[in-house]
């Protein structure tokens, strides 16, 4: 099963995790809203599988020229919204029987070098999927170097923050960042060369530039919460994660809400007995099967997870309760920053 690519006429594989993911939910019936629209794979595979409606949400106008080409013929089973899925419960405006979430950046955001998500090929330093607000270019051109740090390190994981910071920040003094290549060259000059088989030294650091800009952990803390808010009891939520820093957010978020969390202090004060919220579908989370990955090497990383929301009361939960990691505040800024 494949889905076309109206920007370019070719075949494209579907998303990842599809299969699994409407495998462990059939049968597929009622509303459910995607709120990572993208190319549309996961909408129509939902529609396909007997959805009676599914509303998509996408935040990147681009989403929304390509499904011009072909959402039609799906009628008034698909709605579109343009806006971010911390917000899907407003805008859905209905209860909803599913909601997944395939998160991260999706392949026709990364594919095109013009939009400045990869170090592959030379384009703008821009990653906003929106293509609203501040660029990462104006993040390195302007943020603080002990800024530009904390964020390589919380959101990239990366080791050699500070050294790649500095290094930022001495380029940009003298030369203004303005394409992909320039940053990729400059931390690769601040990391050993790679041996064969590992990733590009950038990689890190792109990931964690794009995450800042486009501010996708708290977008996914928020996008956990309107779903909850948004399921009718019995309704389930499915969220695939490309990362460990998004897959340990959505595990230990299901392991509150379903008071499944182990306590693993036998010192630490009990804790106080909670109705649970979310019932888990998956014990562990689900990966891409050999057929997938043969199809679709981008599907090594992903990990699927899933729960049926009960009819409890929602609740807030905090970020910190979550692991999502948040920088320091920024204490200065260089001249001409934000």
């Amino acid at each position: 099963m494949h889905t076309s690519d109206p920007t370019s006429g070719r075949k494209a594989h579907i998303p990842v995790l599809l299969r699994p993911l409407l495998a462990a939910v059939a049968p597929v019936s009622g509303v459910w809203l995607d709120g990572t629209f993208g190319a549309g794979g996961y909408a129509r595979g939902l529609l396909e599988a007997g959805a009676a409606k599914v509303i998509g949400i996408d935040r990147d106008p681009l989403a929304h020229q390509m499904a011009a080409a072909w959402a039609g013929e799906f009628g008034d089973r698909l709605r579109l919204e343009e806006g971010t899925f911390s917000d899907l419960d407003t805008l859905a405006g209905e209860p909803l029987d599913g909601v997944v979430l395939d998160l991260g950046i999706s392949s026709m955001q990364i594919d095109q070098p013009e939009r400045g998500f990869s170090f592959q090929k030379d384009g703008p330093l821009d990653m906003r999927m929106s293509q609203k607000g501040p660029s990462a270019a104006d993040l390195v051109n302007h943020g603080s170097e002990a800024e530009i740090a904390d964020i390589l390190y919380h959101y990239g994981e990366e080791r050699a923050s500070r050294r790649i910071a500095r290094a930022i920040v001495e380029h940009a003094a003298k030369t203004p960042f303005e394409t992909t290549l320039q940053l990729a060259e400059v931390i690769a000059r601040c990391l050993p060369r790679p041996k064969p088989g590992q990733s590009h030294p950038a990689t890190r650091s792109f990931q964690a530039l794009r995450i800042a800009v486009n501010a996708e952990f708290t977008e996914l803390a928020q996008g956990l919460a309107a779903a909850e808010r948004a399921l009718k009891p019995g309704g389930i939520l499915a969220v695939v994660t490309f990362h460990s820093l998004e897959d340990r957010i959505v595990k230990r978020f299901f392991q509150l809400a379903s008071g499944t969390e182990a306590n693993t202090n036998r010192y630490a004060p009990a804790r106080a007995e909670t109705t649970a919220r979310f019932t888990l579908m998956t014990k562990r989370a689900i990966d891409a099967d050999e057929e997938e990955l043969a199809e679709n090497p981008r599907a090594r990383s992903a990990k699927l997870r899933i729960a049926r929301r009960t009819e409890a009361a929602p609740q807030a939960v905090a970020m910190a309760d979550i692991d999502v990691p948040l920088t320091p505040k920024p204490t200065s800024a260089r001249k001409g920053g934000r």
